[in-house]
């Protein structure tokens, strides 16, 4: 069963993913600023939306694979090289920063080291997989994740808004021709609203609405004017 395991993670693991930061700026930054830090191997560490995994460079080759994807992508690590002052290299290592999912709340993962499967030797962290009959390393990447508005899958988004309790919350925007008694969201949690609406790839302006008061969302930082010179949120959906 192990033995059979594995070789279907080494087939299905056949597409490598580069560990590229997303398009945001500020994602971007932060990026940039976790690579910058990065001065040694260590166990696996979580800074902010981020999770940190390096390894000795002492290897051709070092990927990770995640639970979460089934193992079904072998992300490589990167290579960091460490100078001293005078600017002479000093040292290397690997590193591959994750940029954790919103729903992930923890995180077990296999390293792949010149094409053979392993856990990583820098985490003493680990859990048995009865399934998988071997041990997987494990990083807790449990943290307070505020509900937003967002794409949820292809077609479909969940507009959230956060507020008092027992309101009557509707949502009205472009998609709607500015209607907003057309969805009504739900309350889903103490003073969080929430509504899954389908939309196709495109821009929208949107409001909420309590009463006859609109309100941009205060989950998306998106701003623009209406035709009638209100403020609205903007949100892009691909």
């Amino acid at each position: 069963m192990k033995a059979k395991w594995i070789v279907g993670m080494l087939l299905s693991a056949a597409v490598l993913v580069s560990p590229l930061y997303a398009s945001d700026d500020d994602d971007k930054l932060s990026y940039e600023t976790l690579v910058s830090h990065i001065d040694s191997v260590s166990s696996p560490y979580v800074s902010g939306d981020y999770a940190v995994f390096t390894a000795e460079h002492n290897a051709r080759f070092v990927g990770i694979a995640f639970d979460y994807e089934d193992f079904s992508v072998i992300h490589p690590m990167q290579i960091r090289t460490i100078y001293d002052y005078d600017f002479e290299p000093v040292d290397s290592l690997y590193f591959y920063i994750l940029k954790l999912p919103k729903t992930v709340q923890n995180i077990n993962y296999r390293l792949v080291i010149d094409g053979l499967w392993t856990t990583d030797p820098l985490n003493t962290s680990r859990t048995y997989s009865r399934q998988a009959g071997l041990y997987l390393s494990h990083l807790d990447v449990s943290r307070n994740i505020p509900a937003v508005t967002e794409k949820i899958n292809s077609n479909t988004v969940r507009f959230t808004y956060r507020g008092a309790r027992g309101q009557q919350v509707r949502v009205g925007g472009s998609f709607t021709n500015w209607d907003s008694w057309i969805y009504t969201l739900t309350e889903t949690a103490p003073g969080v609203y929430e509504i899954d609406i389908p939309l196709a790839p495109g821009k929208y302006e949107y409001a909420f609405y309590t009463g006859i008061m609109s309100t941009p969302d205060p989950t998306n930082p998106e701003r623009v004017y209406t035709a009638d010179g209100k403020v609205a949120s903007l949100l892009i959906v691909q």
